[in-house]
């Protein structure tokens, strides 16, 4: 039989991948022939490798596409991939995202959502940023099954311990690894508090995971893998950080914090998120969440080093983890001081903060 593709993981379909492709084109009466489709690989997705398959319809301007999501080599090690197919389908059945359509051994088939993906820049444009606050609020009150306590912090000490399991000793020197335990505990006090909100988040709140339907305006949040319950603070510092990032660039790995939000798009961004619930806040509403922001993104800093680190060892996507890790890990000791107002000094790591200022 043969199958006309443009080639998808090095040149071949796997069994289960095509046999799943084909089932699901058999089942749609207006495709002209199940057997000729067309493979786009999508750009921008670091975790996985992501393909548009698309079928030729009777109708003549129709198409019928699927989205297909390959696993990235260890990455289960990030997340329970069970856990996540069922965050995925109980999203689904809140009526958020695509719809499951298959999954293989080594990914799954979703439904297609025609709509637009955010670039870098469409995350600074006031309106669309305000709908984005809009829809993460929604998503913070979502009720999902399974544990409500916070994640982040035995998630930070379990990536840590894969890290240092990993890593060359090269690499555990550089990224000061055995300095980072205490940093994550010194940080889970620092941040903690017993008021702070707690919600269902996001976790990755890139914009390659934010699609837009431009004739209604409305926003959709999709990609789970790394969702689970922790403080809104800490989702919305994420958002904020990858405002630093453009992916579809030559070197989508280098990032510039000269275009973190200032003050005062972080605080259009907080009121908008706070507004949006049917109540305007007030300005110490606004300024104690943009201050539990600030902190958060410390935490932030010290996850996606993390994960950079894990993924240069185990993940063969074409992009440079570990430069990524150091940025973000850089960003982590050159801040903390003065968001938390440690003097680098008191915590005997004056000559360190030299070195990354160099």
């Amino acid at each position: 039989m043969a199958v006309k593709t443009n080639g998808i993981v090095e040149g071949s379909i796997p069994e289960e991948l095509l046999e799943l492709l084909l089932t699901l084109a058999s089942s749609w009466e207006d495709v002209t022939d199940v057997n000729t489709f067309k493979v786009i690989p999508l750009k921008g997705a670091m975790t996985n490798e992501v393909f548009r398959i698309i079928w030729p319809t009777k109708g003549k301007d129709n198409l019928r596409t699927v989205l297909v999501r390959v696993y990235g080599e260890g990455v289960d090690m990030f997340f329970n991939r069970d856990e996540e197919i069922r965050t995925f389908e109980c999203m689904s059945e809140h009526g958020y995202g695509p719809r499951l359509l298959g999954h293989f051994p080594d990914g799954r088939i979703e439904e297609f959502i025609h709509a637009k993906t955010l670039s870098a820049a469409d995350l600074r444009d006031p309106e669309t940023s305000a709908l984005i606050a809009g829809k993460l609020r929604e998503f913070h009150e979502l009720d999902m099954p399974g544990s409500k306590n916070v994640a982040l912090w035995d998630r930070l000490r379990n990536w840590l311990s894969k890290a240092k399991s990993l890593c060359t000793t090269e690499h555990v020197k550089e990224f000061w690894l055995d300095k980072l335990e205490n940093e994550i505990d010194m940080l889970e006090k620092e941040c903690s508090q017993d008021e702070q909100e707690i919600g269902f988040c996001h976790n990755d709140l890139q914009y390659g995971n934010i699609m837009i339907d431009e004739s209604t305006r409305s926003i959709t949040l999709i990609d789970y893998e790394y969702a689970s319950y922790n403080p809104i603070a800490y989702d919305i510092a994420n958002h904020f950080c990858e405002m630093a990032a453009n992916y579809h660039t030559d070197t989508p790995h280098i990032l510039d914090y000269n275009v973190y939000p200032d003050v005062e798009e972080r605080q259009r961004f907080i009121r908008a998120y706070l507004s949006s619930a049917g109540q305007e806040p007030s300005d110490a509403e606004v300024q104690q969440l943009a201050e539990d922001i600030e902190k958060y993104t410390l935490a932030n800093h010290l996850f996606w080093g993390l994960w950079g680190i894990i993924s240069a060892y185990v993940n063969s996507i074409d992009f440079d983890y570990i430069d990524y890790a150091r940025q973000r890990l850089e960003q982590y000791w050159l801040k903390k001081s003065k968001i938390l107002g440690i003097s680098m000094d008191s915590l005997n790591l004056k000559g360190q903060a030299t070195d990354v200022e160099k």
